[in-house]
């Protein structure tokens, strides 16, 4: 009964890790582009060799959460529901784990995550040992003859030290018939000890083809009109093989911004002071964070390929005309430190909810006094 209680509260609390529009990857059935990953999970089970930790790595945005569901539903679905599955880990969404892992009630599943404030209508910076706390109480029970338990942390990067080190008893000692995955971007963060316990699944950025259908099936879903035939190949160039990003792109007016993010660059050493404080305007309250999470990571994703450029000579004409203009060999070192504390402060200003516009503009200025070197 405190279980199921505990599903109804995290139901009602927004999803940290959904972006805004679409479904959350374990209402997502189809994953395209890591069919080797999948086979092996497969393949696991059926040979009765299943490591009891999982560590999914990989860039952000790429179907690492879309894994680990897909085997959530295939390890908890009964024999006759798995044995129906017409391909890797389908089981058919109208069945009773499928439905139940959806509604995170299945007595089998454990969902860690940042827990929503809802005074302060924010999550929290990390995950706390409160959180993984819950692991105990859940480990606690018997799962029925010949069932599985599984669970998620997603993600893993966001586990503070307490929290990490409370999760590393259990898989350290992990009961019969429980897996934990562990989805994790930056896997690097994570203590070393925790890696070591697990097996590493490494999955690789969607090569064209998968990226194109995984990024029209989330539209579909959420009623979300594509893109011009002619914004394909920008939309792909950008998301660096993530459909998260592809759909950040598409969804938030990410190309429009992009735009700007490139009239602002091309401009160096001068400042549209005038477009920069409306971006500032824009991008400033709490209801544009993923906008502004957005704008970042293609401001930084510009800079750092003119900087490649700049070294190598390498890279699309029209940024390598501009990386000789604006950084050449004179500024390598200026730009390379820049672009490190620009990334660090704006991961800074998210944790610690500082003031965006200021940052914007503090970032454009050091741009301006960069290209003035």
């Amino acid at each position: 009964m405190a279980r199921a209680t505990q599903v109804i509260e995290t139901e009602e609390q927004p999803e940290a890790d959904c972006l805004d529009g679409f479904r959350h990857p374990r209402h997502t059935n189809e994953l395209f582009g890591h069919e080797t990953a999948e086979a092996m999970l497969v393949e696991a089970v059926a040979n009765g060799r299943l490591h009891h930790g999982w560590l999914i790595t990989g860039d952000t945005g790429i179907g690492k959460s879309t894994l680990a569901w897909r085997f959530v539903r295939y390890l908890l679905a009964s024999p006759n529901e798995r044995a129906a599955a017409a391909r890797g880990l389908d089981v058919a969404a109208d069945t009773s784990a499928s439905r139940q892992v959806r509604a995170l009630s299945h007595p089998g599943l454990l969902l860690l995550r940042r827990p929503y404030n809802q005074k302060d209508k924010r999550f929290a910076a990390s995950i706390p040992i409160d959180e993984v706390r819950r692991l105990r109480n859940f480990l606690s029970y018997s799962a029925a003859e010949g069932a599985w338990r599984a669970v998620i942390v997603d993600t893993a990067d966001e586990l503070n030290i307490n929290a990490a080190n409370a999760l590393l008893k259990s898989l350290e000692e992990p009961p019969p018939r429980t897996v934990f995955l562990l989805v994790s971007s930056e896997p690097g963060r994570l203590l070393a000890t925790i890696r070591s316990r697990c097996r590493t699944l490494q999955l690789a950025p969607l090569q064209r083809e998968p990226l194109r259908r995984a990024v029209r099936q989330a539209l579909s879903s959420s009623e979300t009109g594509e893109p011009d035939p002619s914004q394909w190949l920008t939309l792909e160039r950008l998301a660096h093989g993530s459909v998260r990003s592809a759909l950040g792109l598409q969804s938030a007016g990410g190309l429009d911004l992009y735009d700007r993010v490139v009239t602002l660059i091309t401009m160096l050493p001068e400042v549209d002071w005038t477009l920069v404080h409306t971006l500032g305007d824009e991008l400033a309250g709490n209801a544009a964070e993923q906008r502004f999470e957005l704008f970042y990571r293609l401001l930084l994703d510009l800079v750092a390929r003119l900087i490649r450029s700049a070294a190598t000579g390498s890279g699309p004409d029209d940024e390598q005309v501009l990386a000789i203009k604006l950084i050449g060999p004179q500024r390598l070192a200026t730009f390379a430190e820049l672009w490190e504390r620009v990334a660090r402060a704006k991961t800074d200003t998210l944790a610690l909810n500082l003031d965006r516009k200021a940052f914007i503009l503090e970032t454009m200025r050091d741009l301006e006094a960069a290209a003035r070197s």
